[in-house]
Formats: structure tokens, C-alpha cells, sequence
């Protein structure tokens, strides 16, 4: 199929087509303009600038230092702002406000518990205010004729010791209805914190017929990825980008896959990758040579995420349209990724199965009719003008 017959989206098309989001962190996407309000009415005094858009050009520049542990450094600030419940109730429905105007109609987005109890909260306190406050933001997004389910995974920090307390926490409240936990999540500087050490806290999500993610293959190596799924039994991995290190491609194009990459793929163990922010942190150099083009064309089950968008200064649409002018994806392409994405869902069989037939695809469906109709009249147009 030639550029010209390939149904390559336009950046509008982008936006409207249905997203699935399942790596997305609370409090790397604050609106810089919240980040000073929030600021002002609680005397935090430490960021490094008060105009929002300064500020929001502050994230994105501190974090493009190609080293993880800096990036990680930038969300002093915004969790900094997130210790009351009015501040965790309006950042967690601006959150669902922006993803769905983005086009997201799900989203998985993780935060941690333990970093938001300075201003005297409990960790149940904190859970239930962040999911007031995503059901405040699908509310609103309804009222702006847009559809989003936003489902939380609760995170801990691998650099601590209340692994297991949170995962008990993302436990208890799995089946709230409306919305709720919908799973478990380890973060933060992978050198010298292995998944093993929060073991007991995966053990006991398997035990209790729960699912978990683990950040792993970022910044770290293979043996981050092995452990994460031989050791703990992930779900999905985190970034899982540096899988790319079992892979041999050959000079005549052939590709050899080591062992644990091929046992990641035969399995279809969900890849939650995020191009622009491994792109800051140094595990790509490039859209054009990041990972997900080889991953798409080996069939991993490979997903397209955000990561951060205040520090990555980007969205579900932005990840995409770098993807398109880096491999010349189609609304096809975009499909395959939307589906994977919804397919690794940590939400019931039948509600994934429901959101691929009801909503993706027909609205994959519509976006490709209005593209072969354009080139139906374009063709129209160029025969009449030779005649």
C-alpha cells in the first residue's frame, strides 16, 4: 500500500480517534495554571516559577535531561501541591477532563498513596477523594459530549517498605461501584530497588485474584524485566522498553528473539510504553529509532502511553502524531495499538470486549470512511480534470 492509498490521520483525525490510556501518572499531569493556584492557597513556596506558562516550560526542560532519576526529581513540586483533599479532588478531575477531550474513553491512571498524607489525610482518605474526583471529571467530560471510564491503580514506591500495605489498600476498595482500584503498581528509580524486595506484596495480589503492573525495562536492564514477570508475576510491565536488549535485528534484516523476549511475546505480557518520555530519560534517542516500530512490526502486544504529560509536555494525541511522522502509521496502526491497549485492561473480560465492539471500533470505522470518501473525491476530481 502506497503513502498515497494508506489511510495516514490527520492530526484533527488523531484527536477524535478513541484512545486507551494504562500508564499515566496522577501527579505528572497537572495543568501548570492548578499547580500555582494550588501553590498559593496552601504557602507552598518552592516552585521555581509562578507563571504558569513559565512553569509549565520549567517541567519540560528539567525533565529533558536524559537521566531518569532527574526526571523523577520534578514531581517534588506537584505532589508538593496534591495534600488536601480539595487539591486531590480538582487534580484528579482535571485529569479526566483533559485525557477525554484528548479522546481517551478509558484510562488507567496511577498515583501513590503514601506521597499525599503531609496535611494530616489517611491513605483510605486519600483513595476515595482521588476517585471523587475522577467521577467528577467523567461527569464533566459528559456534560462537553465526551466519554471516558477512568479506573486508578494504586502505586508504591520501590525505595520504601509499605508495598504490601498498599497493595492491601488497592485490594479493599477493587469494587467500588461506579468505579474504583482496578489495580497494583510499583514506581520510582529502578537501580538498586529490584521488584523482588516487594515480593510479599505481589504474592499477595495473586492470591487474591488481583492485577498488578510493575515498572520495569526503563532505565534498567533485562534482569529488571525477568524479575518483574519470573519473579513477581506481572500483569503488564511498565515501559518494558529495554526488552528491545534481547533482540538481535541482522544486517539482512532477519530478527532473532533471546528467550525472555520471546517468551514476553508469546505470552502477549502487555508493553505500557511511553515514547516521549523515554525519550527523556534516555532510553531512545529518537522517535524514529525508538523501539515500538520494531515491537509493532514483531507483533509484541505493545501500547502506546503518556507517561507525564506536564514533564513530557505531551498527551495520548501528541504520542501519536510523533508515531505517524516517525513510521507512517495509519488509522489502522492506531487501531491495532487502541485494541491492544484495551485487550490488557485490568477492568472484567465482558466491559473490555463491550468498549472494543461498541466504542473503538466503530469509531475507528467512522474516521476511515471519512478518509476513503475524501480520496474518493479527490480521484473524482483529478478524472473530470483530465477529461
Amino acid at each position: 500500500m502506497t503513502s498515497q492509498t494508506k489511510n495516514i490521520p490527520s492530526s484533527e483525525q488523531i484527536r477524535r480517534a478513541p484512545k486507551v490510556l494504562l500508564h499515566d501518572h496522577l501527579d505528572g499531569g497537572l495543568r501548570p495554571g492548578t499547580i500555582v493556584d494550588l501553590a498559593r492557597g496552601s504557602g507552598y513556596t518552592n516552585l521555581p516559577e509562578t507563571d504558569p506558562d513559565k512553569l509549565g516550560v520549567w517541567f519540560r526542560e528539567a525533565a529533558d535531561s536524559g537521566s531518569l532519576e532527574r526526571y523523577l526529581e520534578t514531581f517534588s513540586h506537584t505532589v508538593g501541591v496534591m495534600q488536601t483533599r480539595e487539591a486531590l479532588v480538582r487534580v484528579a478531575a482535571e485529569c479526566a477532563e483533559d485525557l477525554a477531550e484528548d479522546g481517551v474513553v478509558y484510562a488507567e491512571v496511577r498515583y501513590a498513596p503514601e506521597q499525599h498524607l503531609e496535611a494530616g489525610l489517611t491513605l483510605e482518605e486519600v483513595v476515595e477523594v482521588v476517585n471523587e474526583g475522577f467521577r467528577e471529571g467523567e461527569r464533566r467530560a459528559r456534560e462537553n459530549g465526551h466519554r471516558i471510564r477512568v479506573g486508578a491503580l494504586l502505586t508504591a514506591m520501590r525505595h520504601a517498605a509499605r508495598a504490601l500495605e498498599i497493595a492491601e489498600l488497592a485490594n479493599r476498595y477493587r469494587d467500588l461501584s461506579g468505579g474504583g482500584v482496578v489495580g497494583f503498581d510499583i514506581a520510582g528509580a529502578e537501580a538498586g530497588f529490584p521488584p523482588t524486595r516487594h515480593l510479599d506484596a505481589f504474592e499477595y495480589m495473586k492470591r487474591e485474584n488481583n492485577h498488578f503492573t510493575i515498572h520495569a525495562g526503563e532505565a534498567f536492564g533485562l534482569p529488571s524485566i525477568w524479575q518483574a514477570i519470573q519473579w513477581c508475576g506481572a500483569d503488564r510491565l511498565g515501559h518494558g522498553v529495554r526488552i528491545i536488549d534481547d533482540i538481535q535485528v541482522h544486517e539482512d534484516g532477519s530478527v532473532k528473539l533471546g528467550r525472555l523476549a520471546s517468551y514476553v511475546r508469546d505470552k502477549r505480557i502487555p508493553l505500557e510504553l511511553c515514547p516521549s518520555s523515554n525519550l527523556q530519560t534516555g532510553a531512545a534517542d529518537s522517535y524514529a529509532e525508538h523501539p515500538i516500530g520494531l515491537l509493532r512490526r514483531l507483533h509484541f502486544r505493545a501500547t502506546v502511553n503518556t507517561d507525564n504529560r506536564l514533564m513530557s509536555g505531551t498527551s495520548m494525541s501528541r504520542e501519536f502524531e510523533h508515531l505517524v511522522d516517525a513510521f507512517g502509521y495509519s488509522l489502522d496502526d492506531m487501531q491495532w495499538f487502541t485494541v491492544n491497549a484495551m485487550k490488557s485492561a485490568f477492568i472484567p473480560f465482558d466491559e473490555r470486549l463491550a468498549m472494543i465492539n461498541d466504542v473503538i471500533k466503530p469509531g475507528y470505522a467512522e474516521l476511515k470512511s471519512e478518509w476513503l470518501f475524501r480520496q474518493t473525491a479527490s480521484t473524482s476530481g483529478s478524472v473530470t480534470e483530465e477529461s
